[in-house]
């Protein structure tokens, strides 16, 4: 078999979703991008993930890449680390042929604890929610979803001929219309959708235009550049799912924490209130913290005894996660 020519060959992106818990939510590192608009003559910049190329003669494994390039480019040193998936669709990269080669670039998730403002030059901690605003049901439903989410998303299906009601049970799995439960995992499928409607700016940016008359176009939520959203989509729902049967959320802790702060992580990271009571007793019953004898100073209210994680449960139970008892009507 010949070997590809230039224009068919490919290159390995790495992209990495690096989270770190800032002022009492997530945050992701981005990296502002100028991107070119012939179009319209001008320049405009998006948000994107931290990427970089992998070097084979450099890079013994493509995590070791990934560690070196970010711990060069932001001076982070990460701490865990997960492959996500390989994303390679046409056209990711905005190549047309003749241009290069194509990028196909392995998502990671990267969980750090906050270390103060990134260090890379136009770099800088975004609130994951500004990408996502229907995913934060911490204090209430989204306004974007029954505002604007729901009546293009039936308008939406209404113009899918054969396909209509396909379409409209996709969106009620999705977004829990008609009395279905939210699934604060299913991130991915819900931006997806969004995609595939035309309701998002990445979606019109790549052609698909959805834009019936009775309906304005509105931003929902920020766009990032090329395919860095659905990316970061991805990172949200494999670490909300990882919760529940993995101790992740302790990689974004600092070493001690009261119960309060580590209830207040889990559920900025899940978009959901949990219930107090049943959290902490599920915690500490499951082992997976241990008290230090130390209290906290508190501004206001008692004193909160500080807890860190308890490493030997690695070694006692094959699922030490959180398993969350959802609040759906307020904190309790």
């Amino acid at each position: 078999m010949p070997f590809a020519s230039h224009s068919q060959a490919v290159v390995i992106g790495l992209n990495a979703a690096i989270v770190a818990m800032l002022d009492g939510g997530p945050h992701v590192l981005a990296v502002r991008h100028v991107v070119p608009d012939p179009a319209k003559g001008v320049r405009p910049e998006r948000d994107g993930l931290p990427f970089g190329p992998f070097e084979p003669f450099e890079h013994r494994t493509l995590e070791a890449g990934l560690r070196s390039w970010v711990k060069n480019q932001t001076g982070l040193d990460m701490g865990y680390v997960e492959q996500l998936y390989t994303f390679g669709d046409r056209g990711r990269h905005e190549v047309k042929p003749g241009e290069g080669p194509r990028v196909v670039s392995v998502g990671y998730l990267a969980l750090v604890r906050a270390q103060g403002a990134a260090t890379a030059p136009d770099a800088a901690w975004r609130d994951w929610y500004a990408y996502f605003p229907w995913e934060d049901w911490r204090t209430a439903r989204p306004a974007a979803i029954d505002e604007a989410i729901l009546p293009r998303l039936k308008a939406w299906a209404a113009q899918g001929g054969a396909a209509r009601e396909a379409r409209w049970d996709r969106a009620r799995l999705c977004f829990g219309f008609d009395g279905l439960p939210w699934d604060e995992e299913k991130t991915l499928e819900r931006y997806e959708l969004l995609y595939e409607a035309g309701l998002v700016a990445e979606a019109r940016i790549d052609g698909r235009e959805f834009a019936p008359s009775s309906q304005a176009v509105v931003e929902l939520g920020v766009p990032m550049i090329f395919d860095h959203r659905r990316i970061l989509a991805t990172a949200i729902g494999r670490l909300r799912g990882k919760l529940k049967y993995r101790p992740v959320v302790f990689e974004l802790m600092p070493p001690e924490f009261t119960l309060l702060e580590l209830q207040r992580t889990v559920e900025a990271i899940s978009g959901a209130q949990v219930h107090k009571q049943n959290f902490r007793r599920l915690v500490e019953s499951a082992g997976l913290v241990e008290g230090t004898g130390r209290m906290s100073a508190q501004a206001k209210g008692r004193p909160a005894e500080k807890f860190r994680f308890r490493r030997e449960v690695l070694r006692e139970r094959p699922a030490p996660g959180v398993k969350l008892t959802v609040a759906r009507g307020g904190r309790r």
